[in-house]
């Protein structure tokens, strides 16, 4: 297969070859590889949930009673009592009728998209939606149109033009996982009110660190039973893994029998539905986490206000947009040599010429972590002092 070994080397002449970088502890803001200690700015586990106690004790007695694996699919044998009480959980969390889990986000952004559009209907979408949604978007069958970033004037317009369609969805993320901004949901949510069509909104990054009760951004913008399909993460604050849809009792039976990628998978494990639970509850009778996950946002907010370039953040996600995939892979290294963790975001995932380091901050990370974040971009001249130019 000597195709293979062409294309390999074509990634890694234009600086796009990717391997994986092994992490020998816990997510925590300080990490270790191969024997040395890095502090990791580069996880979703936001809240610090992932290496939390009560979720870990919380996998350990469901391994004891339920065991490792389920064994089956959910429609087989692979439903147990756990899958069925995270689905409550989740839609009470959501404000919703009912809930359905995939393995992955990414299975239920699939896994909705290709049940309920398909040739006949017309899918829009933000331009900076995540991969997992234009992959879902593309293999639905359904018309695809993209409007610019949070350009509600253009998604306006595309939903004016998709009459003649038989069914119109609108999906959007809430918050865009690469820039870290968060999409106008009020407005969007009017407009496709408006043309009668459909709204999906994906809140991955923003369940568990929006919202008066951390239920996402949906609740921030006072939404809630208002979003027909909502699509959630378990895998980032919430500390564990899993995807799942969220609306009426009627679209999760549709997706019972409608969604492939949760028909044809066997189901999440047990241990990982309890730590879900966990965190969940976690999130909802302790606002701690959240208040100081926002204080470190807040703080490195502040201390990137003196430097240039400009970098702010409206979520706990920075993106350090750098250019070229070969000058953020440098400055990555730089970084890395001197103990701080933070890979290069490339093409495809980014567009060429954005080639960036995407900064996320976790509610355990400590002042001084962040401190030295700044310190160590200053000794290498990425930031400078605005007063001194």
């Amino acid at each position: 297969m000597e195709f293979i070994s062409e294309i390999l080397q074509e990634l890694k002449d234009k600086d796009l070859l990717r391997d994986c970088t092994a992490i020998e502890s816990a997510q925590e803001p300080i990490v270790r590889i191969k024997g040395k200690e890095y502090i990791s700015f580069c996880s979703n586990n936001y809240l610090g949930l992932a290496n939390h106690p009560l979720l870990k004790q919380a996998a350990i007695e469901a391994i004891h009673q339920y065991g490792c694996g389920t064994g089956a699919s959910r429609l087989v044998s692979g439903t147990m009592t756990l899958h069925a009480a995270l689905e409550k959980k989740i839609a009470e969390f959501k404000g919703t009728e009912a809930a359905l889990l995939f393995p992955t986000g990414y299975m239920a952004n699939l896994g909705a998209l290709c049940a309920i559009v398909t040739k006949e209907d017309i899918v829009i979408g933000d331009k900076l939606n995540h991969a997992s949604i234009i992959d879902g978007c593309r293999y639905s069958g359904a018309t695809f149109r993209v409007y610019p970033h949070k350009d509600i004037t253009k998604l306006e317009s595309l939903l004016h033009k998709s009459l003649s369609y038989r069914r119109r969805l609108v999906v959007t993320d809430s918050v865009f996982s690469m820039d870290g901004d968060t999409a106008p949901l009020a407005e969007i949510a009017s407009v496709v009110k408006k043309y009668n069509a459909l709204l999906m909104v994906d809140d991955a990054h923003a369940t568990g660190v929006f919202g008066k009760n951390g239920k996402g951004l949906i609740e921030h913008y006072g939404l809630e039973g208002q979003i027909e399909i909502v699509m959630g993460s378990l895998s980032k604050a919430v500390g564990s893994i899993g995807g799942f849809i969220a609306g009426s009792q009627q679209l999760i039976d549709f997706l019972k029998n409608k969604a492939r990628h949760f028909i044809y998978t066997t189901a999440l494990p047990p241990a990982v539905c309890a730590a879900s639970l966990a965190g969940l509850n976690l999130i909802l009778e302790n606002a701690t986490h959240m208040n100081n996950l926002w204080e470190n946002i807040h703080y490195l907010n502040s201390s990137l206000s003196r430097f240039t370039p400009a970098i702010a953040g409206e979520s706990p996600i920075f993106p350090f947009v750098i250019g070229t995939s070969k000058d953020a892979l440098e400055l990555s290294m730089k970084l890395f040599q001197n103990g701080i963790l933070i890979p290069a975001i490339r093409p495809p995932t980014v567009p060429p010429g954005t080639s960036r380091l995407r900064v996320s901050i976790m509610a355990n990370h400590e002042k001084h972590h962040l401190d030295r974040l700044i310190e160590v971009l200053c000794n290498i001249g990425f930031l400078k002092e605005k007063s001194s130019l």
